[in-house]
């Protein structure tokens, strides 16, 4: 029996590929190859699984093992690539084999092995419409720009698929699980993101804040949960994680048509396969959609572009969705636009959003301001939650958590549930060697904390509309929670004392040195 494979073995053998492309290929572009190889791979070894297990229980019975094959969750069709013979204008097999890794593989020192691979994806593409049309559209193997010349492609594309040939990379069922490949992603979008710097807000949010979001919202069995920023879909993934179980349904909407792919694909290999990702400007033309209006959701989460400038505010006023009716954000920042959408999308009386905001959303004034102070007074705003700077890899400034619950919008006593909690938890992180990040115990220290709405010197506060009103509705956390801690008094008698004695200790070591010095001069 072949050994399982860990963790550890095939994140280490993932990114050892990546060295094929370090140097040479920019990582906000070189991700995109290891990401989309990475998937060929796991479905060329689900497929290779499967056709085994079928050859075992139907041996030579070809024709039943195609059928069953042919219901597989992604079929890998056979390929003829031919061409015309020009005295008899006859088409010519000039090679058939079937769209899978394995035999890229075994023509890895073809002279056109980049354009090879580009159209067994398209094959894959074009035989898994439903679910895969458009994943592979923006990604080129035989890519000049991106690859280098012809040589030089052919090396590094040979090298890529050698060491995807590893037996650590094995993502056949039998000897890995769904988890430990859909992890594997993740930990190559966190590293790629590392390497990408800011190029990595594009498609990443660090993997604890994505965590601690996630619970934040509070994600139940039976949830309709959405991302309308889902970049690489991580925090959508954690959010289903918190369910605990398989019943809900995940939507998305990605405006890079590249991470948009890298959704998808990190859809399929948690296997969440019923996942809706849309390809669409969330802000100005959302896809989705119901009967003309905008879908609702139980729990609403993201972390959208901070302060996006050119958002769409032009169009804003005659929104078809009227989105925007407490206002529209300056043109210059969207944060507010998109906390708009959210509050919009979840469910009256329901619905949940969680959402990472820079700290300028929560004190910013003028339509900001007016936004923020109608979402307020309508008891939307649950809790302000304060984190450390240097989380991401994108920028170094804190950020902050806004919870929405328009739970909170139901009928009866409005003022008993008029507070918001603050908590400040901006001075509690593992500092790293170019990123901070939280640990477990400060994850669950604010949860707890959440969870239970209550004071905390020096770290949460529960502020009434009323103290907030008096702060003129400026959320900025410092104004609620008081973190001041006061100097030490110095007592001046003990430093003198200290000093003395400091004094004589040098006047002996003097009169010892000196001493030392006679004697080596004799």
């Amino acid at each position: 029996m072949s050994k399982k494979i860990d963790q550890k073995d095939i994140n280490n053998a993932a990114w050892a590929a990546c060295d094929t492309f370090r140097g040479v290929v920019d990582p906000a572009q070189y991700k995109d190859y290891i990401l989309v190889m990475l998937f060929l791979k796991y479905i060329s070894d689900v497929w290779q699984d499967h056709y085994e297990t079928y050859q075992k229980q139907y041996g030579s019975d070809d024709a039943r093992i195609l059928r069953k094959m042919e219901r597989e969750r992604f079929v890998l069709p056979v390929i003829k690539l031919t061409e015309k013979n020009r005295e008899t204008g006859e088409e010519v097999l000039l090679d058939e084999f079937p769209a899978t890794y394995y035999s890229l593989y075994e023509r890895r020192a073809a002279s056109n092995i980049g354009e090879l691979i580009n159209i067994v994806l398209d094959h894959i593409e074009e035989s898994n419409k439903n679910k895969l049309e458009g994943v592979f559209r923006n990604i080129d193997f035989n890519s000049e720009s991106n690859l280098g010349k012809t040589k030089d492609r052919n090396r590094r594309l040979k090298q890529l698929l050698e060491d995807f040939y590893k037996p650590q990379l094995n993502m056949k069922p039998s000897l890995v699980s769904e988890d430990v490949i859909g992890n594997t992603y993740i930990y190559l979008i966190e590293r790629f993101a590392s390497d990408s710097g800011k190029k990595a807000g594009e498609f990443f949010t660090p993997l604890k804040v994505t965590e601690l979001v996630a619970k934040l919202a509070g994600p139940k069995p039976g949830d309709r949960i959405c991302d309308p920023a889902c970049g690489s879909g991580g925090l959508l993934v954690q959010t289903a994680k918190v369910v605990g179980d398989r019943n809900f349904a995940l939507f998305g909407q990605e405006s890079n048509g590249s991470t948009w792919a890298l959704c998808r694909m990190n859809m399929f290999l948690h296997s969440f396969d019923s996942a809706r990702i849309e390809w669409c400007d969330t802000l100005n033309s959302p896809l989705l959609v119901e009967n003309d209006r905008l879908m609702k959701f139980n729990c609403v989460v993201a972390n959208p572009p901070f302060s996006l400038d050119k958002w769409g505010a032009e169009n804003a006023e005659n929104d078809q969705y009227n989105r925007f009716w407490r206002g529209v954000p300056p043109k210059g920042k969207g944060d507010w636009a998109f906390i708009s959408h959210m509050i919009e999308t979840a469910l009256e009386k329901e619905g949940r959003v969680a959402v990472v905001v820079p700290h300028g959303v929560l004190f910013r004034g003028a339509a900001e301001g007016r936004i923020r102070q109608k979402m307020i007074e309508e008891n939307l705003l649950d809790a302000v939650i304060g984190l450390p700077g240097n989380l991401f890899p994108t920028t170094n400034i804190p950020v902050a958590i806004l919870v929405f619950d328009r739970s909170r919008e139901r009928g009866g006593n409005r003022d008993a549930c008029r507070k918001v909690l603050f908590i400040d938890a901006s001075r509690e992180f593992v500092s790293g060697k170019n990123q901070n990040t939280l640990s477990d115990v400060q994850v669950e220290k604010i949860m707890h904390v959440f969870r239970e709405g209550k004071e905390v010197e020096k770290y949460a506060h529960v502020a009434d509309v009323t103290e907030i009103w008096e702060n003129d509705f400026n959320l900025n956390i410092p104004r609620y929670v008081d973190t001041f801690e006061e100097e030490e008094e110095i007592d001046i008698d003990a430093v003198q004392s200290e000093i003395d004695k400091l004094e004589q200790e040098l006047a002996e070591v003097r009169v010892k040195m000196a001493e030392k010095l006679k004697e080596i001069q004799r």
